[in-house]
């Protein structure tokens, strides 16, 4: 199964950085042991119709964003699938005011007979600030980098024998 891992955010701007800094860690912990030729880890600043580019050839992906959902303390996580997405308010970069959602996006490249994956899986980290330049995250939200990629990198495990688990995330 061809896996994309893909860390969102700016790692300059704080708590806005930490899907790159847990796409980072998936990627040397795959590194680590034995590398493989199906799962591919990434970072973008994009969303909408750039985000869905990404992922065209792919079988699962795995989004990895900041999220400024007030209803959680900093450092939360929320995994979610599209449909949670499409009944959600995004995370900072799955929309934009200059672009459409992903979830929109995904419908028009699948419209295009575009091969999308099927299975998208977002791990959506409550941040604190998103504003402040910053090269690491706040406490909080850091806290969250190695717990999630250890999920991400389960998850892909689980997925090549064809087995699914909880984690445990909201």
């Amino acid at each position: 199964m061809k896996t994309l891992v893909i860390g969102l955010g700016n790692p300059i701007l704080t708590d806005d950085g930490v899907g790159v800094w847990v796409a980072r860690a998936v990627e040397e912990r795959l590194n680590s042991t034995t590398p493989t030729s199906d799962v591919t880890v990434t970072e973008a600043s994009v969303g909408g119709l750039r985000l869905m580019e990404l992922m065209v050839g792919f079988d699962r992906v795995f989004l990895i964003d900041a999220s400024l959902d007030s209803d959680l303390p900093p450092g939360s996580v929320r995994r979610m699938d599209m449909g949670d997405l499409a009944a959600a308010s995004p995370p900072q970069h799955l929309a934009s005011a200059h672009d459409t959602t992903l979830v929109t996006a995904l419908d028009a490249g699948r419209r295009m007979k575009l091969a999308l994956p099927d299975d998208v899986i977002i791990y959506a980290i409550a941040a604190e600030s998103v504003m402040d330049f910053g090269d690491w995250p706040t406490d909080a939200v850091a806290g969250s980098i190695v717990p999630v990629a250890e999920a991400v990198l389960n998850e892909v495990q689980f997925a090549a024998h064809g087995l699914e688990v909880d984690y445990g995330f909201a």
